[in-house]
């Protein structure tokens, strides 16, 4: 059996564009399907798995980890994020054919399944005010989700007043008034506060009992994730910018990172995502995938969490493009804010290319992000 093209497939995702990875084989209507959306760089990725495919043409699909190490180390070059997206894309698809072949779901490949479903959390709510916040989380816990994420205000300067500290936890308040005490919230810094503002935010929401805060600093220092770890009781997560184990590992050491959150469209698929969640086992860390894609991206996520036994949650988005649902044949399973996977072979997911083709991929709609006093861009 013989891997036999790699093709990316684009769709217009709404602020982003979608990146399909599709790998065919020689034996008739043998496919894998995954997917490599990077917001900001989709047309660099496709480039990418066009560049890597040679290396594994005519390689056994089934050989997953050999074709993950091939595609990893060859080329000399170290691997940044638009590589490892592209090779997490093939990654996931290789394992979807793997299952199909095996006649079974990947997370029976995995070890099988430790629970019943996968525990969603929604990403939102969204709203520029304290009333439309509340009204937009009453609606989510309305759907039946007990779990939600609320993205801090900001940017802010390395050194700023309280003002964003103050308005997100006013905004934490007020959404904790709406929907009660037995919904979970999160906060999501998105990386722009420093250490010090980082610890004022923290030190803010610690009253109000915030489920995790998510990428209070920047990924790049762990000693700046360890001071803020230090100084407040709020569980700190981060993940979705970091692309290997060797990139988790040192933020792990310091004892501060709670929840690991990598990217299975970023990370390195499935194969490096389930070493990620077994190292951040061995630092009692939880596992909760980052996750604002498509449905494709969500069910390959979802049997990864199936089957790790320190998983925590998975992010879902709640508000997405109206078409998005419809990129695949079957439509997710959530009810009450829980995901049930379905028990087809492999991923148990087929792209609807007539969807795929009536939302061609646009111009990329992704934000530019700006420091604190950079002024507005022109359009």
């Amino acid at each position: 059996m013989k891997i036999t093209r790699i093709t990316p497939i684009l769709a217009d995702g709404g602020h982003r564009i979608i990146v399909f990875v599709k790998v065919e084989t020689d034996q008739p209507g043998l496919i894998g399907w995954g997917e490599a959306t990077l917001e900001g760089k989709p047309r660099a990725v496709a480039g990418c798995i066009h560049d890597m495919e040679p290396m594994i043409l005519g390689q056994d699909p089934r050989r997953v980890e050999h074709c993950w190490q091939i595609l990893y180390r060859s080329g000399f070059w170290r691997m940044g994020v638009i590589g490892l997206t592209a090779i997490s894309g093939i990654d996931q698809a290789l394992w979807d054919i793997k299952g199909k072949l095996a006649d079974l779901p990947v997370y029976e490949l995995l070890g099988g399944a430790c629970r019943e479903y996968v525990a969603l959390y929604a990403n939102g709510p969204r709203g520029s005010t304290p009333d439309e916040l509340t009204a937009s989380a009453a609606a989510i816990v309305q759907r039946g989700f007990d779990a939600l994420k609320l993205l801090a205000a900001g940017p802010v300067l390395a050194v700023d007043d309280g003002d964003p500290a103050e308005r997100t936890r006013e905004a934490v308040r007020a959404i904790r008034e709406a929907v009660g005490p037995r919904v979970r919230i999160a906060v999501d810094a998105h990386g722009q506060y420093s250490p010090a503002m980082a610890t004022r935010l923290a030190r803010n929401l610690e009253p109000l009992g915030v489920w995790f805060l998510e990428e209070p600093v920047l990924p790049e220092r762990p000693a700046a994730l360890a001071q803020v770890g230090a100084a407040t009781s709020v569980p700190l997560a981060l993940g979705e910018r970091l692309f290997s184990r060797w990139e988790f590992q040192p933020f792990l050491e310091t004892g501060f990172l709670a929840l690991a959150q990598p990217d299975l469209a970023h990370c390195g698929g499935v194969s490096e995502g389930r070493r990620i969640a077994a190292l951040a086992e061995l630092y009692h860390a939880g596992f909760a995938p980052h996750n604002p894609l498509s449905p494709v991206n969500t069910l390959v996520s979802a049997h990864l969490a199936l089957a790790t036994p320190n998983f925590v949650a998975l992010e879902y988005v709640v508000d997405d493009v109206d078409w998005a649902g419809h990129l695949v044949t079957e439509p997710l399973d959530i009810r009450a804010g829980r995901l049930f996977v379905p028990d087809r072979p492999g991923f148990g997911v087929d792209l609807d290319m007539a969807v795929c083709r009536a939302h061609p991929p646009a111009r990329a709609r992704w934000p530019l992000a700006f420091h604190a006093d950079g002024g507005v861009a022109e359009s």
